[in-house]
């Protein structure tokens, strides 16, 4: 553990592993955070740069750079924190594949060694409600994805909605910085689930390169914190 001070508006830091399968060498870090008890000087104590925003914005940009500073030092030794770059995305070290998430008071980075792990995404987001989630189907599944859940009852869709949805967004920083091509949610779809180990698997429906042509699959885990779903997609090396 880094001797870095943490801000008032953070919870000590958690390197508990919400997956059910491990993900070898990688580091997992998270906090709970408050923006109501973010202090004006809470990034320069804490050592982060400063990001412009309402407290909500600070608050949770400051905290998954903690988290992320944390997790960079347990695989590297070195406590740096990630700049952000001209894509908005973090630059990481060239030694080490990351990401970071944050939503609903929670932030957390996931960091493992680039000779392991070649690309990484992280992604926590809120349990859509069935109203939200029918507002949004459109956007985030495909074709083939809603007459998958075209029997499901209203409940099982939004979860489904809701999982599928940070799956592609996980999937989508796992690759991009592989790729340096945006994609989007109709470009990717879920092929199946295996609820008994809460895993996935993805297949792209562009091509993203020679090495990503359509008809790639990837895998993917995922969890539910509370009202939250959790979802992780890793690329080996």
């Amino acid at each position: 553990m880094t001797n870095a001070p943490l801000p008032r508006c953070c919870s000590p830091l958690d390197d508990h592993w919400p997956f059910t399968r491990p993900l070898a060498g990688a580091q997992l870090i998270s906090t709970h955070f408050d923006p109501a008890r973010l202090d004006e000087g809470d990034y320069l104590a804490a050592g982060v740069p400063p990001v412009r925003g309402v407290a909500k914005r600070q608050a949770e940009h400051l905290a998954g750079r903690l988290c992320a500073r944390e997790a960079l030092y347990r695989v590297t030794g070195v406590a740096s924190v990630p700049a952000v770059g001209e894509d908005r995305a973090p630059q990481w070290p060239a030694q080490v594949s990351g990401s970071i998430t944050h939503g609903q008071g929670w932030a957390a980075a996931i960091v493992a060694p680039a000779r392991d792990w070649r690309g990484l995404g992280l992604d926590v987001e809120r349990l859509l409600c069935s109203e939200r989630a029918e507002q949004l189907v459109g956007e985030i599944l495909t074709a083939d994805e809603l007459a998958r859940i075209a029997e499901l009852s209203p409940k099982q869709r939004a979860w489904r909605i809701s999982l599928v949805f940070s799956l592609k967004e996980s999937l989508f920083k796992a690759l991009y910085p592989l790729v340096l091509t945006r994609f989007y949610f109709q470009d990717a779809e879920l092929l199946s689930l295996d609820p008994a180990q809460h895993t996935a698997r993805l297949r792209l429906l562009i091509d993203l390169g020679d090495a990503w042509p359509a008809g790639s699959e990837l895998s993917g885990n995922y969890v539910e914190l509370g009202e939250q779903i959790l979802s992780l997609v890793a690329i080996e090396a």
